[in-house]
Formats: C-alpha cells, sequence, structure tokens
C-alpha cells in the first residue's frame, strides 16, 4: 500500500483507513468494506454508532462564567473599579453607576468578539445538506445526511450539495469548488483512475463534503464523514489557532498597570508623609484619596473605546466593515499584506484582451473575429430570462469577445445546431462539439483547450514553435491563453460517437489571450503601501506566470519580485528566507492551499510583522483567523470566511484595505492626541495635593476630590472624544509602520503632557490660587475653615483652580491636535466637534460655579471678573508654549513618527 500524498486525509482511529480516495477503484472498496451495491442497513447503522453522525464538531470552550470575570478584571476595569468605589465613598451615587456601566459595556462587547471562533465553526457546519440519497441494500434510499457513513454509495444530482468526501465510481459533475480553492470556475469531476502527482482538491475524481454540484450526475463512495471531511479539517484549523491580543490591547494593558502601581504608590507614600509634617489622620487620607483619584484616568477607557467605535463607523462609510474595536488601531500597524488575486487585485472578470493566429500573428481584422466565433460556439454557456450570460466565466468571455468583434454567437441558435458535446475534461485540457452550419448544412468539429493539449492532434505542418512562442508572450502578459482549431466533416459523414475518434487531424485556428484586468484604483493603492513602508505579498490558488503578470501591472514585486510556483510545497526555511531574510522583495505564493495561508501568517507573526490576510472561501478561515487583521471579501466571500474575519470588505477592493490601513493609522494618532490631552491634567490635579503635604497644611488644599471627579468624568470626556476624530496630519501615509513593540504611551508624549503641558497648567492654576488667598489678605498657617473670615476667599480660590485647569484644557486640547505640524496647518476650525466639547466644557464649569445647588454640592464659588479674566489667559498661554516647543523641534530635525 503506498504512502499518502501531500495534502490527503489519512482517516484512522474509528474510521475505515483509506490510505489514498483515488488508488484503483477495487483497492478503495476493499479498504472501505463495500461494494456496488452499498452498505447494508445493518452495516451502516453500526458505523454509525462507531464513528459518529457526519457533521462538523465544535469542541468546548471555557465556561461563560470565566470569561465573563476575565473581563471584568481587566486592568483599567479595574481602575473604573476603583474610581467607581470613590464615587460612592464620595456619595455621588450618579457617577458610580455611570463608570459601572460602562464597565459592564466593554465587558459584554469584547465577550461577543471573544465567540467569533465559534461562530465561525458553526457556518461551516450550515454549508452541510440536510439530507442525502444513497444505495443502502441495494436499493435507493433518502436520508439524513448526517447519517452517512465511510462506505456508502451516495447519488449525486445537478443543483444538490455533497454530503461528504466521496470518491466517484461512474458518471461525472461539474464542481463548484470555490469555497475550498478560492477559485470562481468551475471544474469536472468524473469517474476514472487518478492522476500522478495530484493534491486531494486536485483529483480529477473526488468530489467534497459542502461544495455543489452545477452539472451532471455520478455515484461515489463515501470515504470520509464529519470532522475527518476536507471542511472538517478547516474547521479543526480554524479551531486551533487562537487569536492573539491586539498590540493595542497588550499596550493598554501595561499602561494601566504602569496608572495603577503609580497611583496606589503615591498615594501610600504622601498618606505616610502627610503623617510624618504633622497632617491629622483625616486629612491625610483626604490627601491619599485625592492623590490616588487625581492619577487615576477615569476617562480613559471608555474614551478609546469610543473613539476606536468612531473609527468602525468612518471605515464602514469607506466599505470595510470592522469586527472588533481594537482592530482599527491594529490596522494602523500593519506593515504586510498578504492579499488574493482575482477580485481582489483584479475585476474578477475574464475579457478577450488577444487573438494570435498562424497567418496574421497577433490580429484584429475579420479573420480574428470569425476564429473567436468558432470558439464561442464550443461552450456550454446559456442565456437567462434576463438576457444574461450564466456559466463559466472563460466560456462567457468568449461570447463577449464575439459579439465585440461582430461575430456574435446566440446560445439557443448554437444548441439548435448542436449533434454532439464532448465536456471538457480536466485531464485533457480541453472540450469539443460537432456543429452544424445552419446555411450550408454541413458539420465540423470545433475544439477548445490548452494549447499543449490541441497542438498534437493538428495536422502535420502546424508551426509549432510559433504557437508556442504566442503561447509564452501571451501567457507571460498574465493572459490564459487557450486554443481553438476544427475538422470540417465531408458531406454525409456520420458524427463520431467517440472524442478518440473526433478530436484528431485538427487544423489550428489560432489562439486566443483572455485577461482578468486589474482594477484600476490598485495601481495607486499599492503605490501608497509601497510609500508608508508596507510589503504586499500574492497568495493565489492561481498558476504563477498570471498571477505574476498581474504584480508586476500593478507595481507589487518593485523593485525585486519573487514566485513561487508550487507554494504547497514551501518548506519553513524557505519561507523564513523569503519573507524575512529576503531582503525588500514581494513574493507570489502560487497555488497556494490553506496550510500554505496558515503557514504565511504563522511565519510573518513569529518574526514581529503585524499581517492583514484576505481571503473569500471557506478554505481561508483559518488563515483569516490566525492574521492579525483577517480581511473577508463581502461580495464574492463565503459566510464562513466573513465570521471567521476581522475586517469585512463590501466592495471586494485592495484599495479599501490601504484606505482602512490610513484610517488605522489616523485613528492611533488621535488616541496618543486624546491619552497626551487626558494626562497633561494629571500633574496640575496632583501638584495641588502635593503643596498641600510639603506645606504640613499651612497652604490648605487647593483642589477638592468632588472637583477632580467632575473634571475627569465631566469637562475633559468630550473634548477627548472629539481629537478622536482629527484629521490626519499631513505625511500620515509617508512614514514607515511603527514597530509593534512601540508602546501607545511612549517617553516623548509622557515628558510632553506629564512635563511640559502638565508643568505649565499646574503654575498657572496654582498662580491662580494663591492670587485669590492673597488678595484676601490670606497668610500661609492662616485657618480657612467653614466660620473663618477667610472662608469664603478659600471657597472662591479653590473654585479659581477648578476654572483654571478647565481653562488649560482648552489649551491643551487646540496643542494636542497635531504632534508635530503647526495648528494653522490642520486649520483651527477644522473640527466642529472639539468646539462643540469645548463649549460644552465652558457651560458646564459655568454650572458648577454660579448654580447654586452645585455651588453647595461641589464647593464652589462665582468667580470675581479679575479672576476670570486671569483664567481665561490660560488657554493661550498653554497652547501657544506648546506651538513654540513644536516649532523648535521641527527647525531641528525632521518630521518623524
Amino acid at each position: 500500500m503506498t504512502e499518502p500524498r501531500p495534502g490527503t486525509s489519512v482517516l484512522q482511529g474509528a474510521q475505515p483507513i483509506a490510505r489514498d480516495p483515488a488508488e484503483p477503484l477495487p483497492l478503495l472498496r476493499r479498504e472501505l468494506d463495500t461494494g456496488p451495491n452499498g452498505l447494508s442497513g445493518r452495516e451502516a447503522a453500526r458505523r454509525l454508532a462507531v464513528y459518529g453522525p457526519n457533521e462538523v464538531r465544535r469542541k468546548s470552550g471555557s465556561p461563560l462564567w470565566r470569561e465573563v470575570v476575565a473581563q471584568l478584571v481587566h486592568p483599567l476595569a479595574l481602575l473604573l473599579w476603583a474610581a467607581a468605589g470613590l464615587a460612592f465613598v464620595a456619595d455621588i451615587g450618579v457617577l458610580g453607576w455611570a463608570i459601572v456601566a460602562v464597565i459592564v459595556v466593554n465587558a459584554a462587547f469584547a465577550l461577543l468578539q471573544e465567540r467569533q471562533a465559534e461562530r465561525a465553526v458553526e457556518t461551516l457546519a450550515r454549508y452541510l445538506p440536510e439530507h442525502a440519497l444513497v444505495i443502502r441494500d441495494g436499493k435507493p434510499q433518502t436520508i439524513e445526511a448526517r447519517d452517512l457513513v465511510p462506505g456508502d454509495l451516495v447519488v449525486l444530482a445537478e443543483g444538490e450539495k455533497i454530503p461528504a468526501d466521496a470518491r466517484l465510481t461512474d458518471g461525472g459533475l461539474e464542481i463548484d469548488l470555490s469555497m475550498l480553492t478560492g477559485e470562481s470556475a468551475p471544474v469536472e469531476r468524473i469517474a476514472g483512475p487518478g492522476t500522478v502527482g495530484a493534491t486531494l482538491l486536485q483529483e480529477p475524481n473526488l468530489v467534497f463534503s459542502g461544495t455543489t454540484c452545477g452539472e451532471g450526475q455520478a455515484r461515489g463512495i463515501v470515504f470520509a464523514t464529519g470532522n475527518h471531511t476536507e471542511l472538517g479539517r478547516i474547521a479543526a484549523l480554524s479551531q486551533r489557532t487562537r487569536r492573539d491580543p491586539s498590540p493595542l490591547e497588550v499596550q493598554v494593558k501595561k499602561v494601566a498597570w504602569l496608572i495603577a502601581g503609580v497611583a496606589v504608590a503615591l498615594g501610600a507614600v504622601f498618606l505616610l508623609l502627610g503623617v510624618v509634617v504633622g497632617l491629622p489622620l483625616t486629612d491625610a487620607l483626604t490627601f491619599a484619596i485625592g492623590l490616588l483619584v487625581a492619577n487615576v484616568p477615569e476617562g480613559l477607557l471608555p474614551t478609546i473605546t469610543l473613539a476606536l467605535a468612531v473609527g468602525v463607523r468612518l471605515l464602514a462609510r469607506q466599505g470595510a466593515v470592522i469586527k472588533r474595536l481594537s482592530a482599527v488601531e491594529t490596522l494602523g500597524s500593519t506593515n504586510v499584506i498578504c492579499t488574493d488575486k482575482t477580485g481582489t487585485l483584479t475585476q474578477n472578470r475574464m475579457r478577450l484582451e488577444a487573438v494570435w493566429t498562424p497567418e496574421h500573428g497577433l490580429t484584429s481584422g475579420p479573420w480574428a473575429g470569425q476564429m473567436v466565433h468558432a470558439m464561442a460556439q464550443c461552450t456550454t454557456v446559456t442565456r437567462g430570462d434576463h438576457g444574461d450570460l450564466h456559466g463559466d466565466p472563460t466560456e462567457t468571455a468568449l461570447l463577449a469577445g464575439a459579439a465585440e468583434l461582430a461575430h456574435p454567437v446566440d446560445p439557443d441558435a448554437r444548441d439548435r445546431g448542436r449533434q454532439a458535446l464532448f465536456r471538457f475534461d480536466p485531464r485533457l485540457r480541453m472540450m469539443s462539439v460537432i456543429q452544424r452550419d445552419a446555411e450550408s448544412g454541413r458539420l465540423r468539429l470545433i475544439v477548445k483547450g490548452a494549447p499543449e493539449a490541441v497542438l498534437p492532434r493538428t495536422l502535420p505542418g502546424t508551426p509549432q514553435e510559433s504557437v508556442r512562442a504566442a503561447e509564452e508572450e501571451l501567457g507571460g502578459r498574465g493572459m490564459r491563453v487557450l486554443a481553438v482549431a476544427v475538422r470540417d466533416l465531408p458531406v454525409g459523414t456520420v458524427p463520431p460517437t467517440r472524442r478518440e475518434d473526433a478530436e484528431t487531424g485538427l487544423r489550428l485556428l489560432g489562439l486566443v489571450g483572455l485577461y482578468d484586468p486589474p482594477r484600476p484604483e490598485v495601481v495607486a493603492a499599492v503605490r501608497r503601501c509601497h510609500e508608508a513602508g508596507l510589503r504586499v505579498h500574492i497568495v493565489t490558488g492561481d498558476n504563477g506566470a498570471t498571477a505574476a503578470a498581474v504584480a508586476r501591472e500593478v507595481g507589487i514585486g518593485v523593485p525585486h519580485l519573487h514566485v513561487v510556483p508550487e507554494s504547497e510545497s514551501i518548506s519553513d526555511e524557505e519561507l523564513d528566507h523569503l519573507l524575512v531574510t529576503g531582503g525588500d522583495a514581494e513574493v507570489v505564493f502560487a497555488r497556494s492551499s490553506p496550510e500554505t495561508k496558515l503557514k504565511v501568517a504563522d511565519t510573518l507573526r513569529a518574526h514581529g510583522q503585524i499581517v492583514a490576510m484576505t481571503g473569500d472561501g471557506v478554505n481561508d478561515a483559518p488563515a483569516l483567523h490566525r492574521a492579525h487583521i483577517g480581511v473577508a471579501m463581502g461580495l464574492s466571500g463565503t459566510d464562513v470566511a466573513r465570521e471567521a474575519a476581522t475586517m469585512v470588505l463590501t466592495d471586494d477592493n485592495f484599495a479599501t484595505i490601504v484606505a482602512a490601513i490610513e484610517s488605522g493609522r489616523r485613528v492611533y494618532d488621535n488616541v496618543r492626541k486624546f491619552i497626551v490631552y487626558i494626562f497633561a491634567h494629571l500633574t496640575p490635579e496632583v501638584v495641588p495635593f502635593l503643596v498641600f503635604a510639603l506645606s504640613a497644611g499651612a497652604v490648605p488644599l487647593p483642589l477638592t476630590v468632588l472637583q477632580i471627579l467632575a473634571i475627569d468624568l465631566g469637562t475633559e470626556t468630550l473634548p477627548a472624544l472629539a481629537l478622536g476624530r482629527e484629521r490626519a496630519e499631513p505625511g500620515t501615509m509617508s512614514r514607515p509602520p511603527r514597530p509593534s513593540s512601540q508602546g501607545v504611551i511612549s517617553r516623548d508624549m509622557l515628558i510632553r503632557s506629564w512635563g511640559y503641558l502638565g508643568t505649565v497648567s499646574a503654575v498657572l492654576v496654582m498662580t491662580a490660587f494663591f492670587y485669590v488667598l492673597w488678595r484676601a489678605g490670606w497668610h500661609p498657617g492662616d485657618p480657612t475653615g467653614a466660620g473663618t473670615p477667610l472662608h469664603h476667599a478659600y471657597v472662591t480660590a479653590t473654585t479659581a483652580t477648578f476654572a483654571g485647569i478647565v481653562t488649560c484644557q482648552v489649551g491643551t486640547a487646540f496643542a494636542a491636535r497635531t504632534d508635530h505640524a503647526a495648528l494653522r496647518d490642520i486649520g483651527l476650525f477644522t473640527n466642529p466637534l472639539l468646539l462643540a466639547g469645548i463649549a460644552f466644557e465652558l457651560a458646564f464649569t459655568a454650572a458648577l460655579v454660579y448654580l447654586p445647588p452645585l455651588q453647595g454640592l461641589f464647593g464652589t464659588a462665582a468667580l470675581p471678573l479679575d479672576v476670570i479674566a486671569l483664567v481665561a489667559a490660560f488657554p493661550v498661554i498653554v497652547w501657544g508654549t506648546d506651538e513654540l516647543r513644536r516649532w523648535v523641534r521641527r527647525t531641528r530635525r525632521p518630521t518623524g513618527p
């Protein structure tokens, strides 16, 4: 018994062993212990009990409660729990419940994303038909498809789904294998011997579970059911591939733990410091709680979530539906795109591109139309009720080309004149028809197929070398090349009944080149990828020459293109060399399999690359699930691919991927902008408590805990969200992708937010605080408690601190709109949402300062005009100093990421 070939499923364990389902039929029957009359009912029942039902089964996942708990103890969720607890302690129940609601909503959303793999497997199961026609006890009977077992003899007919993997024993079928191979053209499957060296999916006598019969009728022996089928194998791959956290998820967790650690450590240290310097314990505790609240950015997680949600909506308008929020950020760090060819780079619309004849070469004369007319007669395309053509895309292109060359072929008239049809044979690689001419009544045999199949059947004297040179020229331009030859039958001749007798002594008419043109916008999209430092590889089931020609036409592989003609056989070492150490070359992986795509994704991930992988078939699901960004086709893709993917293209267009990457970069930049904005206020919120502690209470608390919560959850949220809608800075797609190791929060960001913007803001707000107190005659150590003469001045001073932080937020918001560019480069009024957010925070602040019910709750008092004039200057000072800093940076070194 021979060893299994690559791509062959070996059924072991409880399954009967069919080491090669394409082996000689008597041997296969013996291995599966079946016969021409199928199994007996008793034997089928026994095998069903032993082997299990014919269905795609999924592994049980982790308990729901464990997944829920995991989402509720996420680091940022823990910080929010702490903020909620402090809000309840401070007797602000409304804020506390609002924070709890944010935690629950975020946990529920994340939980839904974790179930994507299971939904993909459940969608796979829907590809199986509900019933199957089998021969049992020598009689045909209809059974539930899940009751099929290895060794069953199934009857397959036009329009039905195939219920299990089977070897054809008689008859022939035209099968749509696109869900497994990704190629849209139907293929012929006929009973007969196997092909030496062919993979499982290329065997001409095998059919597979979940695929659809287009034409014909046949019988077949089931050799694999359930999880042992090709469909089941793909489901197993989908379940084995894990979805790792996105870079943003990893980085936000690190930042959350960092913030939590700093906040708790500072609170503990300064609690002890307060006790050491003689503060009463109550004041020391108040100080520690205030410091903790000031360090915890309560609005960070909801702001990030909502900013990513905005990015999702914007991408949806561009034709890219994102199924996982964090994927928006991942798109921005993508540095490798692995794309299909057909339908993504190309229009998925074959057209007649070139005609070659031995007498005239590449030509467009009347003889070209006559030749294409003959070839179009050798088709099986039909016309629908609305006049549209149905059938193989290649044959549809031939009919359309004949019409364009003024020699149209009517499918109905063609069929009326047809005397014989020898269907396309995948082993012979050609088909032929015998047509009766409507005018002369003579019979003509027309053959079309691969040139290497047709040429040996032509008459002596055919210019073989010229034909092969023309074939190489057309193939090198990315065309699918077909040859057409004819033989006129003498009057009164009976049409041959065997194709061996018919397809001989042929006269070559010429060659045609059929082309699936690239989408017109792809060239510019690929160029933008290269400008942005992205590499683009093609992973396709098509042949290498065609894919390489398309790659060169759209600019992939500039300056170096490497073509792997049989990518199924590539080793891990070769992959490492091509994808990692192979320099700047881009690669075409031709004749790829599901495992190939998975290996490519794993190799790139193993070397720290952020991978976007496109796909449309069921066979693509494992790789789509494994890639950082799985991109499914919305128009031509299968439900399984769409379920497994992270992003679905509603227009199947490569250019949309590039637009999504640019949007991802913009969203990531905007996340950093509002983090700078939020963090910049930590310094002016912390400094008042430090002044209070370091002065041993001689300086009263310049800010209250409730006022900090009002800032963090009230005034700063809307401007932060508006920064998430900021337009892209100039040069966003002219810089290389950021390294995957680069954190969302960098040292420069912390220096800018805490050390620069924060310090300037802290100096300004403390100036306002002391100005109000000194104007009232206060000296360090003077009592300011309730009932003292300076109490109203103290409340006014804390209000000035609070209002000063808010006005500093306005200046910070304008400063944070750009990282390198000047504000005039993007325009002062180009973000109306930010202007609305600023208007809201000013109105909210005015309400807290001037409305008596809120004054009592938040400990505020009305500000006099001179204090209002003072804090009104803060936005210009904060923005102006940062604008000056950015100008200095631009003049010292070139703009970078």
